[in-house]
């Protein structure tokens, strides 16, 4: 590291922005338990103390990592949603197709966005991220049973149904039971199971 590198000056938003993406760096490449404010500033070139303008604690760096995160998926999420004119397995496959995108791109930083440990301080936004994330698929479920395209109920639970087949496919292939180009092959059938079920037709 050269020695003009190690006073490199930031300003406010930036240095925040460059901690994230050190220790976004840091998760992928060896985990949660290897990040540390003090080696992240030390890789950026800042002063040991710079980092705590922005986190107080190792917590409320993970914490901004996962609302970092979410906002991304959420991003993805709306984009692939914003096709209405498309059929009901059309939209699910879109949005499952996000959803699957954004978890073998990002492993490490998904099971930290749904680890349970976090400040209080950051409960409340990472609680209406995730529910940012549901809304994308309950609005499409609530807007199918109007159409009379799926079975009535509490669209919530239905979303809970459809939210866990897909999360369970992300954890399959974060513990390698399952390649992800294999899932993300399977992906238009696997919604088409979803939706219609297992009982031959």
């Amino acid at each position: 590291m050269s020695p003009s590198s190690t006073s490199r000056p930031y300003h406010h938003g930036d240095l925040r922005s460059a901690l994230l993406k050190s220790a976004e760096r840091t998760l992928r490449d060896k985990g949660a338990g290897a990040l540390s404010l003090r080696e992240l500033a030390r890789d950026i070139g800042v002063s040991h103390a710079a980092p705590g303008r922005h986190f107080k604690d190792k917590q409320a760096l993970l914490d901004a990592l996962a609302l970092d995160g979410y906002e991304r998926l959420n991003q993805a999420l709306d984009t692939a949603s914003g096709h209405p004119g498309r059929t009901l397995e059309e939209r699910m496959t879109a949005l499952a197709r996000a959803y699957l995108g954004f978890a073998v791109e990002n492993p490490e930083l998904l099971e930290l966005m749904f680890a349970r440990k976090h400040h209080p301080d950051s409960s409340a936004q990472l609680a209406s991220a995730v529910d940012r994330s549901l809304n994308s698929f309950t609005g499409m479920i609530a807007d199918a049973q109007e159409r009379g395209e799926i079975v009535p109920g509490d669209p919530e639970r239905i979303t809970m149904v459809a939210a866990a087949s897909l999360h369970g496919l992300a954890a399959l292939i974060a513990s390698c039971a399952l390649e992800a180009e294999e899932a993300l092959a399977g992906l238009d059938a696997h919604v088409h199971l979803l939706l219609h079920g297992l009982r031959p037709r």
